[in-house]
């Protein structure tokens, strides 16, 4: 009798769980159909417009022609050839860029001496364009690819930098209070408040970075470069090949919200303590 009563228990537990899943299944398909609504409707009325000759296809092609030549550079090579040259340095400048960013986040945030001797030159030099840079970048390393990863590293440090050591100066002072009731040690401190309660400053940091290491892509790959995305944008302009330049566009915007995307599901992951307003 008692061992029907705990299998009894287990499956309403188990059918209770299913339930959830299944909601929560439902809702996370009825976001992700949300977020194509605009774009699809955009597209309609963009390629109507088109078809009656209502904008020039030199400046404003249809989709449906975009799509074409999308598909004739991925079947002859030369798309995936600027891709990966692309995702190769703006992965590379993401990385020297903002894993200095946070290093230096967390050293500045952690220790005022620091702070005081080298954030007011960080913060100067963060004023400054990354367009400004271009020539300095090429008198100093040349056309090659040093530059260019450079140039974005430049773009992806100061966002994760700001941005950690905003959030570790954030981190409430109550919580030291009860630390100290609790007699944490400075390690503690360090790994089970201080880092924890910084995590959405920090995420933010990556998020703002990664999106800065693409917007910076495009400006090294003006520098004399051959190959890469933005290479083919700038030579697809001066042949007024108005289809290549929109498949460019529209790669970095894809792996633009794909790298966003990323690290949002990371912050799912890591932020499920927090209680935020839904909306």
């Amino acid at each position: 009798m008692e061992n029907q009563t705990t299998i009894s228990i287990d499956n309403i537990k188990s059918s209770k769980q299913k339930r959830i899943s299944k909601k929560k299944d439902a809702r996370q398909l009825s976001i992700f159909i949300k977020g194509f609504i605009l774009p699809l409707i955009i597209i309609a009325i963009w390629e109507l417009a088109g078809k009656y000759e209502l904008i020039s296809a030199t400046l404003l092609p249809r989709p449906s022609a975009i799509f074409t030549t999308f598909i004739e550079l991925a079947a002859s090579g030369e798309l995936t050839g600027h891709l990966e040259i692309s995702l190769w340095r703006a992965l590379g400048g993401f990385a020297l860029g903002g894993g200095l960013g946070l290093l230096i986040g967390l050293l500045v945030g952690f220790n005022q001496n620091m702070e005081q001797t080298i954030d007011p030159t960080l913060q100067m030099l963060r004023t400054i364009p990354t367009l400004a840079v271009i020539p300095l970048f090429i008198l100093w390393f040349g056309f090659g690819e040093a530059s260019k990863i450079l140039l974005i590293a430049k773009g992806a440090f100061f966002p994760l930098y700001v941005n950690t050591f905003l959030g570790i100066r954030g981190v409430d002072s109550k919580l030291f209070a009860v630390a100290k009731v609790l007699q944490f040690s400075k390690w503690k401190q360090i790994t089970l408040l201080i880092l924890p309660a910084a995590l959405p400053n920090i995420l933010l940091g990556l998020r703002l970075s990664m999106g800065t290491a693409w917007l910076a892509l495009v400006a090294a790959e003006l520098m004399g470069s051959s190959e890469g995305v933005g290479y083919m944008i700038m030579d697809a302009r001066q042949f007024s090949q108005t289809t290549v330049v929109f498949v460019g566009i529209i790669i970095f915007a894809v792996f633009g919200k794909l790298s966003d995307s990323l690290v949002k599901l990371f912050e799912r992951k890591l932020l499920r303590w927090q209680d935020n307003y839904q909306g």
